[in-house]
């Protein structure tokens, strides 16, 4: 992998909703950004070249958004997916459903891998302090998830770490300030070729650990 990121659109602009297959990544060099229309999911041969080559995917955009939480979260997630909706998203549910007790990594885990495999374009996932769930969710090849506590960690997750999954605490956000958040988090998008060569880095890493 290169130590540069060459940005480049347009993968998956004929697929919107659709897949990205091998042939639609095969123009791109090693730790290029590939920016995949709203709705495109990876075909598994897409899905291997973008481990191969490093291939940073960031959303164009709009897509539907997966959101997971575990019992300490169920509250704030509730608020979460209405707050989403009105913004005009869709939303992928992926649990909790209820306040019962379960674990928070088989929730961040299946966010994480929806997101990194591109059935959705961003993932919000939820527990009590929104640092369990970052972790497990960093695990996920593909994943960047940050734990975020204001607006302006929101906007610099995006725009200076290309996160794909925002990790929130129900304990530490109240609802006034997740939905600021949440705004901040999806109209922030990685633009700057210097931030992008930076997160190519981070992947790199997690390529090189992988082995």
């Amino acid at each position: 992998m290169t130590d540069s990121a060459n940005t480049a659109d347009g993968a998956g602009s004929r697929q919107a909703g659709g897949f990205v297959t091998a042939a639609d990544l095969e123009r791109f060099a090693p730790g290029a950004v590939v920016r995949m229309a709203s709705g495109a999911r990876l075909t598994p041969l897409a899905a291997d070249i973008v481990a191969e080559r490093g291939l940073l995917l960031v959303s164009a955009g709009g897509g539907p958004v997966a959101v997971g939480c575990d019992h300490g979260g169920y509250e704030l997630k509730l608020l979460v997916v209405e707050h989403l909706r009105s913004l005009g998203r869709e939303v992928v549910d992926l649990g909790t459903h209820s306040t019962d007790t379960v674990d928070y990594p088989d929730f961040a885990s299946a966010v994480a891998r929806v997101v990194a495999s591109g059935g959705a374009a961003v993932g919000v996932v939820v527990d009590a302090a929104g640092i369990g769930s970052a972790m497990t969710a960093n695990k996920v090849p593909g994943a960047r998830a940050a734990a975020c506590y204001t607006e302006a960690l929101a906007r610099n997750a995006r725009e200076h770490n290309g996160a794909n999954v925002l990790s929130l605490g129900s304990k530490t956000v109240d609802a006034d300030l997740m939905r600021r958040i949440v705004t901040a988090f999806l109209e922030t998008e990685l633009t700057e070729e210097r931030h992008a060569r930076r997160v190519a880095k981070i992947t790199a890493v997690e390529q090189r650990h992988a082995r």
